[in-house]
């Protein structure tokens, strides 16, 4: 008896929760690159992988500094979307904002913070804060979207 012919499935989006700590922020980078090797392609290409590590680095760093409730993780979801990479992380803290695309601000030479929303501004080519998605759940989701660079030496993948 033969067995049956195998299929992989490449899903279209990461998602995974993770602790509000530094080491759920590190996992959370370390996830997002390695789920850009398994797409392969034009997704694990370097400049693709270089700017979504730096943008999921940040936004996780202020899920876990800014956006911690005791008790309650952050998501990271990571997807496939037409033409671009889409990051999201998701925390459950309502009431600290960041602040909209076009009213960041950049950190003066001294400040110990300050910087990582001016990279996601710079590296993103398209982010937002929105309300967490569900039914009376409280927290945001920061949204950023990176394009894929397409030319003669990359393909698409579907």
């Amino acid at each position: 008896m033969e067995a049956p012919p195998t299929t992989v499935t490449v899903s279209r989006t990461l998602a995974q929760r993770l602790s509000a700590t530094p080491r759920g922020a590190r996992l959370a980078r370390q996830l997002a690159v390695a789920q850009l090797h398994v797409w392969g392609g034009v997704f694990a290409s370097e400049e693709v992988a270089d700017k979504v590590s730096v943008i999921v680095a940040e936004l996780a760093a202020n899920a876990v500094t800014h956006g911690r409730v005791p008790g309650r993780d952050f998501e990271l979801r990571l997807s496939r979307v037409t033409g671009s990479v889409r990051i999201e992380v998701t925390d459950t803290r309502h009431d600290r904002r960041p602040p909209a695309p076009g009213a960041v601000r950049s950190a003066r030479p001294l400040d110990d913070g300050g910087r990582g929303l001016v990279l996601v501004d710079a590296l993103a080519d398209r982010w937002e804060v929105l309300d967490r998605d569900g039914a009376g759940a409280p927290g945001k989701t920061v949204r950023a979207e990176v394009d894929l660079p397409f030319g003669r030496h990359h393909r698409a993948v579907p």
